[in-house]
């Protein structure tokens, strides 16, 4: 019903201009015109089909902006409303003086336009502030609610915000990471880290170039996916001349987590006591384990170093090591593991066949 309505006054309103807009034509065009009245209809019907496809637009827009408010959390929406209405009352009392100074008649536009582009600019303003400091300002009104008080007590703590390093942007997992949603809070990239990406990708190196042109392209894709969380900071020090020193001290300041997969950062970093989530260390802890007796099906590749071994390779790169696979290299088998040896180099899968070869 409310899209009817809204439909039939944008066509009224639409009629009722074109009918009144035949008195804006000169005194002498009116005086040419045999039928003023027959000219008043048709310029109704024409602005009327205006009116009808402005009014669809308007009704569609309604519609989409209602899904929207429905889908929204009704803090946001207080917070929101509040920053509008503070934005407003501060464009009134900025803009009214104004108002009181004198002006030439020809310029009298100036003033409703500047009160309108001044209320506009104070009213996004508002809105924004509100979205960013929203929360603060709710538990400023309820400092009683249940998330502060758990925090005041240590039981609930923040979600720190993530530093993202060069090698873990290009590496890429991170992207797929965000996908599961084991990352929480802000993901922060820094100046210095896109200048790096910047100066690889337009390096005379063409190893260095393609690596530099894959992180600006996962870092636009996640930009893209996750707007709301990807944050480019500005932050910038001049008297740090290396990137990993300038991503330490960073990420202490804003007493962050360093998101990285470079070995030799992820020690300086620890050194300093800077939290650090190592991409390489979280994937070599998410491996599935086999224990003895476990069964998987494997291609042999490659003639191991003992007589008559064979050596394959998991999805992850693990090593396997088949004995009396060497007669089956090139071909799908079943393997019954019977044991695992983890080294400092890695993991390695000792494992027999089993009865049948699959292929």
């Amino acid at each position: 019903m409310l899209d009817a309505v809204i439909i039939l006054l944008f066509i009224l309103a639409g009629a009722g201009i074109g009918f009144d807009s035949v008195e804006l034509l000169p005194t002498r065009v009116q005086d040419q015109v045999t039928n003023i009245e027959a000219l008043r209809l048709i310029t109704a019907g024409f602005a009327s089909l205006v009116g009808l496809a402005v009014g669809l637009s308007v009704q569609t827009a309604y519609r989409r902006l209602e899904a929207q408010v429905r889908q929204m959390p009704i803090e946001v929406i207080l917070t929101r409303a509040v920053g509008l209405v503070i934005g407003l009352l501060l464009a009134n009392l900025m803009l009214a003086p104004v108002f009181l100074l004198p002006m030439p008649f020809e310029f009298a536009f100036i003033k409703p336009l500047t009160a309108i582009l001044g209320s506009l600019m104070f009213a996004f303003l508002g809105v924004s502030l509100a979205d960013t400091h929203g929360r603060t300002f709710l538990r400023l009104i309820n400092p009683n609610s249940l998330d502060t008080l758990l925090v005041a007590e240590g039981t609930l703590k923040a979600a720190s915000s993530k530093v993202l390093d060069t090698s873990c942007i290009i590496d890429g997992r991170i992207e797929e990471l965000l996908k599961t949603g084991f990352i929480e809070g802000q993901i922060l990239v820094s100046q210095f880290v896109l200048q790096e990406l910047q100066q690889l990708a337009d390096a005379a190196n063409d190893l260095k170039r393609v690596r530099g042109r894959r992180g600006l392209d996962i870092l636009n894709q996640m930009q893209e996916d996750y707007p709301e969380r990807i944050v480019i900071h500005s932050a910038d020090y001049e008297d740090i001349s290396t990137v990993d020193a300038k991503l330490v001290r960073f990420t202490q300041e804003i007493n962050g987590t360093l998101l990285t997969n470079d070995y030799n950062l992820n020690k300086v970093a620890n050194l300093q006591k800077v939290p650090v989530l190592n991409i390489n260390d979280l994937a070599q802890a998410v491996r599935p384990i086999y224990l003895p007796g476990d069964t998987l099906e494997l291609k042999i590749l490659k003639e191991g170093k003992e007589q008559a071994q064979g050596i394959g390779y998991l999805d992850d790169g693990t090593m396997v090591v088949v004995e009396e696979g060497r007669k089956h290299v090139g071909a799908q088998v079943r393997v019954v593991v019977t044991s695992a040896l983890q080294t400092s180099a890695g993991r390695m899968i000792f494992a027999r066949p089993a009865a049948s070869v699959v292929a």
